[in-house]
Order: C-alpha cells, then structure tokens, then sequence
C-alpha cells in the first residue's frame, strides 16, 4: 500500500461534501438568477459525484455538509456586513432558506444512513457536532470537496486542521466562481492546512487501500 493509500485509507477517512446546494450551483437556485457564472461549479459538482461514488465503493463514510438558515440564525455581525455593502437582510431573497428548493442538495444525493450536517456558518464545524460525530465513527482524515473553495471549504480545512483531523482537498471536485479566487484559496490551503490532490489520485489510492 502506497502513503497515500494509507493516509486515506476508507476506514480512517471520511468524504465531506461541502455546499453542493441548489442556491450555489444551480441555474435555477439564487446566484444562478442574480446572474452568477456557474460555469466553474460544475465541472466541480461531477468530479464530486464521482468521488461520492467512489467512497461508497469502498465503505468510506460520506458526509454531506449543507448551509441552512431562517432569520434567527442569522447573525447579526452578518446583518450589519450586508447593510454596510449596500444589501438588505430583511429581504426575502436569502442564501439556502430552511426548507425552501435553495437549500435542497445538488448533483450528489445524501444516500439513507449517511450522516448530514446542517450549518449556519462557513465552517462545518461551527455550532454543530460535527466533531464529535467524526470521532465516534474513528474518523481521524477528511477529503474536502464543493464549494466555495475560498469560503465554505477553506473554512472547514481551516477549523479541522486546528482540531487536529488530517486535511485533503481534492482540487477539481471544488470550485469558486472566479477563477483566482479558486487558485489563491488552494495555494492557501496547501502552504497552510491541507493536502491538496484531486478526485482520480483520491479514487485510485481508495480503490488500492480496500
């Protein structure tokens, strides 16, 4: 077994699906409407159905991470960023509502069983169990995918480093919507809290270590 099968292997690692969301990646879903490119997303929402895939293959866990919110859990240090960018918070128009078609899962699907873990801020480890969770299923290695790569998934990488999980990135299974944005935020990520690879190097060394 090579390194890297080895620090991957299924049965320390989990799959984390970061934001994969109607409203992020979907011409129907709220940036899709205000006019965002979505071209980046996705190539990137393939490559992470692949490794879904991939993961279910070999009995690697897969953990879907989603931004869902209502009013009350929005904070008030995001309220006032907005009105001070010239936004309006009390709008109707909000990021991946609670039980609205935004916030539903894009491209890969939560199959039964597998654990979801529903945010209100970037960082999937922020007002949830998701620690925890990770722990009680031996989990000590994450390979991160989705979107953004600068916000959403370099938070994540970001707390789980500091919390001592070992830290992937598969590059290709992740996007933002402009390109820069997506190469800072791995080069970032690599000098500073991950592993950076990408979803064929993921699948091969998975496919070597069951």
């Amino acid at each position: 077994m090579s390194g890297v099968a080895a620090w991957i292997a299924p049965a320390r690692t989990a799959l984390v699906v970061i934001d994969i969301q109607v409203d992020f990646a979907s011409p129907d879903g709220l940036l899709g409407r205000y006019g965002v490119d979505l071209g980046l997303a996705e190539p990137a929402v393939q490559a992470a159905g692949r490794l879904v895939d991939a993961a279910r293959d070999v009995g690697a866990p897969v953990v879907f991470v989603g931004l869902f919110t209502s009013p009350k859990t929005d904070s008030p240090a995001w309220n006032e960023r907005m009105r001070r960018r010239g936004g309006d918070p009390d709008s109707e128009a909000a990021l991946c509502r609670a039980g609205q078609p935004g916030s539903a899962f894009h491209g890969p699907q939560p199959a039964q069983g597998e654990l979801v873990v529903a945010k209100t801020r970037y960082s999937a480890f922020v007002g949830t169990d998701f620690d925890r969770r990770l722990k009680a299923m031996g989990v000590d290695t994450l390979v991160l995918c989705g979107l953004t790569t600068e916000c959403c998934v370099a938070a994540t990488a970001a707390d789980a480093f500091d919390l001592d999980y070992h830290v992937f990135v598969a590059a290709d299974a992740c996007a933002a919507y402009e390109p820069d944005l997506h190469e800072v935020a791995l080069k970032t990520m690599g000098l500073n809290t991950a592993i950076l690879t990408d979803s064929v190097e993921v699948a091969k060394a998975w496919k070597e270590a069951a």
